[in-house]
């Protein structure tokens, strides 16, 4: 096994919640699948913590492949998955999946943490 690359970003919590009040359900809908979101609505007081921290990975997960926003590369082709009990992981669709595998990525390992409104993220590909 190989580090492929990293990437971490730094989201402001408060920010992307009031992105969300000019912008409503047509911004999370852009950003965040649907499981992405029902993830996060089960938690009405930290919803915006939780979405935060998706888009971090996200941002983290764009560092790892290079591509930034460019290449194709939609949001909603980096889905951030949690089962209960265990660690983030992320799921790379279309576009992202492509680059992924033209870099010999195999897995993606994802840890996010929030604290004083602020939520990180680190993503680090692996390759076998």
């Amino acid at each position: 096994m190989a580090i492929v690359s990293i990437g971490t970003d730094l989201a402001q919590i408060g920010r992307l919640e009031e992105a969300f009040g000019r912008r409503g359900q047509r911004m999370l809908d852009r950003l965040f699948t649907a499981g992405e979101q029902a993830y996060c609505d089960r938690r009405p007081k930290t919803r915006f913590t939780h979405y935060a921290g998706r888009f971090a990975v996200k941002e983290a997960a764009m560092k790892v492949l290079g591509t930034g926003w460019r290449r194709g590369v939609r949001w909603v082709d980096l889905e951030v998955t949690r089962e209960p009990g265990q660690a983030p992981q992320l799921a790379m669709h279309g576009r992202s999946g492509e680059i992924a595998k033209q870099l010999g990525i195999d897995r993606v390992f994802v840890s996010i943490t929030h604290d004083a409104g602020l939520a990180m993220a680190v993503a680090v590909a692996e390759r076998d």
